[in-house]
């Protein structure tokens, strides 16, 4: 079997799909050992790739957007995971009639761990005729002291993703306001990416992993909550079955999980012109030269 590392950026449900293709056999039926490794602390998944110390990573076209737009080199994606954010706007209190204006003045405990989310939310408020710099976006704090921070009463919002959104909300700490996902609208949030050199050398190899990301996605559409949980289950036994049930389904519900693994243009075009409005990135880059659109053809 030929061996194949993949690292994400942190653990959460919201990659649901390289754990299940993993649990339900879909690599070792295209003969394939596959690997899943959350990123360090003290280095992400593009160091990772640069390092050879994995194969693949699973991370934002943003990575590869941020890297090019520094000079580096390029690091194209070939398959589509997340099409959505994943991310959750919570509040204290539920709010039948939220509006972002209602984000004016207030101060959002943010998602420091990576910059697409808050990005995101940038985006988000500009279309509803928010100024951003009307409202207080602390990224400062790690997932759980972020969320310690506003069970304790600090911040009047709090951005967070899955398992902590549902944890908040099964203990009655907190209500969802609001889907980034569903607010943000269909972009690459997370795909596959790897090296022009695994690409060029490993091209079958990356063919097999495709068609078994595809199938994995084919499953996931075919089945209810309930029967992905279950192998899902195995990967994150720290979950409750019935909350991790209830994570699904939301993420199902709103479309988080791409069909195909087909990264397309449009979706591309979009994440880009959020980070350039967002001055997260400088210049405009070409689509065929971070996406291998072959791959998954």
């Amino acid at each position: 079997m030929r061996v194949i590392r993949v690292m994400k950026p942190f653990e959460s449900p919201f990659y649901a799909p390289v754990h299940l293709a993993r649990e339900l056999g879909h690599f070792a039926d295209e003969n394939l050992d596959v690997t899943v490794s959350a990123a360090p602390v003290t280095g992400g998944t593009v160091d990772a790739l640069l390092r050879g110390s994995v194969e693949i990573a699973l991370g934002g076209v943003m990575r590869s957007l941020e890297l090019a737009d520094r000079g580096g080199p390029f690091l194209p994606h070939f398959a589509e995971v997340n099409s959505r954010n994943g991310f959750f706007l919570l509040g204290r209190q539920a709010r039948p009639g939220f509006s972002w204006q209602d984000l004016v003045g207030k101060t959002v405990i943010g998602f420091a761990e990576a910059p697409t989310p808050w990005q995101c939310m940038l985006t988000v408020l500009r279309r509803h005729g928010v100024d951003p710099g009307t409202v207080m976006i602390e990224r400062t704090l790690p997932v759980a002291d972020a969320v310690a921070a506003f069970t304790s009463g600090r911040g009047d919002f709090l951005e967070t993703g899955q398992p902590a959104t549902e944890e908040l909300v099964d203990a009655g700490a907190a209500h969802v306001l609001a889907s980034m996902g569903e607010a943000t609208g269909p972009v690459p949030f997370s795909s596959f990416m790897t090296t022009p050199q695994f690409l060029e050398s490993e091209r079958d190899a990356v063919r097999r992993f495709t068609r078994a990301v595809y199938r994995t996605q084919m499953w996931i559409a075919a089945h209810p909550p309930a029967e992905i949980a279950t192998p899902l289950g195995r990967v994150f036994a720290d979950i409750p079955l019935a909350r991790l049930t209830r994570i699904v389904d939301r993420y199902r519900r709103q479309g988080t999980w791409a069909s195909e693994p087909r990264l397309g243009r449009s979706g591309f075009e979009t994440l880009q012109q959020i980070l350039l409005d967002g001055g997260f990135i400088k210049h405009r880059h070409r689509y065929e030269d971070l996406v291998s659109v072959d791959i998954a053809e």
